[in-house]
């Protein structure tokens, strides 16, 4: 594992409690040496202050951090301060997206924010602030669940990558093929820069359901009929699913992916499972 690029993800804690558990949580997971921490952006920059907060408390530590950032509902003098900020606070990673529509918003518009694209905001980072900051940016290998076609969504990606992105982290999936297939269309648009594949543990069905539906991703037929078939034995569907998923990583990685980024919810068990699946 210490030959790929391992990250792990997290998102703002809204309580004082919250903070202390995941600060628990993270020097637990810091024991397996990622690369960095990353930390979510809420909708319409509804999280900035936690993110920055969260982003902080990580570099205090002594850990790499990388705040995703949002155009939508930002304006460029906004986007301009929390770039200069990081700056000021040693930040050298960014995760850069388009970002969720808040509720009440409607369809994508010019007045969700000075950008309706990623791919104007990496633009804009670029220019404002040349090669300081490391550049992610998403990838959807089973498309974005707003593309109009995946032929559509790898050029869109495409695009990001051509206005100067370094990396890709992808939304997570359990069907290997569909990851190496959009790293080959992409490569063939000539965006080959590395694709990290982003991994989500499972430990509750329902709530995989759920995110799943939200986010466009396919769980395959026999991993849904298998999880729902344990009904409420949680011990039954985290062994399967750290299976499932360990697997999937294993197979990743032989086949070529540079590295693995962890949708951990703030918990640490599930990504520790992993990880010492990987690494016997």
């Amino acid at each position: 594992m210490s030959k790929h690029n391992f990250s792990i993800e997290f998102f703002p804690p809204k309580t004082p409690e919250g903070t202390e558990k995941l600060r628990a949580t993270r020097a637990k997971l810091a024991e397996l040496q990622p690369k960095y921490f990353s930390v979510t952006f809420g909708a319409g920059g509804s999280t900035q202050q936690g993110t920055r907060d969260t982003v902080l408390d990580i570099i205090g530590e002594g850990h790499d951090a990388a705040p995703h950032l949002s155009c939508i509902g930002s304006s460029r003098d906004s986007l301009r301060a929390i770039l200069n900020d990081y700056k000021a606070n040693g930040v050298k990673r960014l995760v850069a997206l388009r970002g969720d529509l808040p509720s009440g918003y409607g369809a994508l518009s010019h007045e969700a924010g000075a950008f309706r694209y990623a791919n104007e905001l990496v633009e804009f980072v670029r220019a404002e602030t040349g090669d300081w900051f490391h550049i992610e940016v998403a990838a959807y290998p089973e498309m974005h669940p707003q593309a109009k076609s995946p032929q559509d969504d790898v050029q869109n990606y495409a695009r990001k990558v051509k206005a100067g992105a370094d990396s890709a982290i992808t939304q997570y999936f359990y069907n290997a093929d569909a990851y190496f297939r959009f790293v080959e269309d992409a490569a063939k648009l000539g965006a080959d820069v590395p694709v990290i594949a982003g991994i989500m543990p499972i430990t509750n069905y329902s709530q995989l359901v759920r995110f799943s539906d939200m986010c466009g991703t396919e769980i395959p037929r026999w991993i849904r009929l298998k999880l729902a078939s344990y009904g409420d034995d949680v011990d039954s569907i985290r062994a399967f699913g750290l299976d499932v998923v360990s697997q999937l990583c294993e197979r990743l990685l032989a086949g070529g992916a540079p590295g693995l980024h962890f949708y951990s919810l703030n918990q640490a068990a599930p990504t520790q499972a992993i990880w010492q699946r990987l690494v016997k």
